[in-house]
């Protein structure tokens, strides 16, 4: 038996989301700053920069995989496993992690208490992962935690030149069945524009698609049809989503992480 107080009960803590036993709670203010910094710390409030934490209820029904390092305190019945089968096992879990800049393994959690992940500056989604259709591909660094009932995959681009010409990663961490994902994104749900595409085609300049449907074909292209043209244009290539899904747009992205990352130096 335990009881957990001024977390929930805290008038400086708000639970922002909450699905299938997770929580979102983000502190309004933060209190635990010096004279030096805290007029940084009171403008950063006012601008929606706050920690954030997820915290897990374990009812002992589900289970429950994290980012590897992303527990910060457990309480009750908890136990946590590697899920790694074997050598062989945690070697393919070891290039899967390099390729797609997740961690290697992403332990388990189970049983009867509650889990509270480090706190993060960006902001924490909580994600449907059956609403997007046949699975959702994430960009790199978005995994947080999720319903270990969840299928996970590496998919690879369609294409070389998808990586190299797009600034994106070859790999990517796809989710797919039915539960809920918890992502660490740099920009709020209210900022992310969610494009929903039936057999059309979206082209953004830049990598600003932080997720989107597996369904989707994921090239790069010019934006006209000759190189000279594409020069002359300013633009030059573009990521191009093509298909039947959704994709989720952070505009603001570059603008948000360097604002949250010059907050916590």
């Amino acid at each position: 038996m335990y009881n957990i107080k001024n977390l929930f009960d805290n008038d400086d803590v708000r639970i922002a989301d909450e699905r299938a036993g997770m929580k979102v709670i983000e502190y309004k203010r933060d209190l635990s700053v010096m004279p030096s910094s805290a007029e940084t710390s009171y403008f950063a409030a006012k601008m929606n920069v706050r920690k954030r934490q997820l915290v897990i209820e374990l009812d002992g029904s589900e289970e429950y995989t994290l980012s590897s390092g992303a527990m910060q305190w457990m309480v009750g019945d908890v136990q946590a496993a590697a899920d790694v089968k074997g050598v062989g096992d945690f070697l393919g879990k070891a290039i899967k992690g390099s390729v797609t800049k997740e961690g290697a393994v992403k332990p388990k959690y189970k049983g009867k208490g509650t889990l509270v992940l480090e706190p993060t500056y960006k902001h924490v989604l909580l994600e449907d992962v059956g609403a997007w259709g046949s699975g959702i591909v994430l960009d790199d660094g978005l995994f947080l935690a999720c319903e270990a009932k969840l299928k996970q995959n590496v998919v690879m681009r369609s294409n070389l030149s998808s990586a190299v010409l797009g600034r994106e990663g070859l790999f990517n961490l796809s989710l797919s069945g039915s539960g809920i994902v918890a992502l660490e994104s740099p920009v709020p749900r209210e900022e992310l524009v969610e494009v929903e595409l039936k057999d059309d085609v979206i082209k953004i300049d830049g990598n600003f698609a932080i997720a989107w449907s597996n369904s989707l074909e994921f090239t790069v292209e010019k934006t006209t049809k000759s190189l000279i043209g594409s020069a002359a244009s300013g633009e030059g290539f573009v990521n191009v989503y093509r298909g039947t899904g959704k994709v989720l747009l952070a505009p603001v992205k570059d603008l948000t992480v360097r604002s949250a990352m010059s907050l916590v130096k």
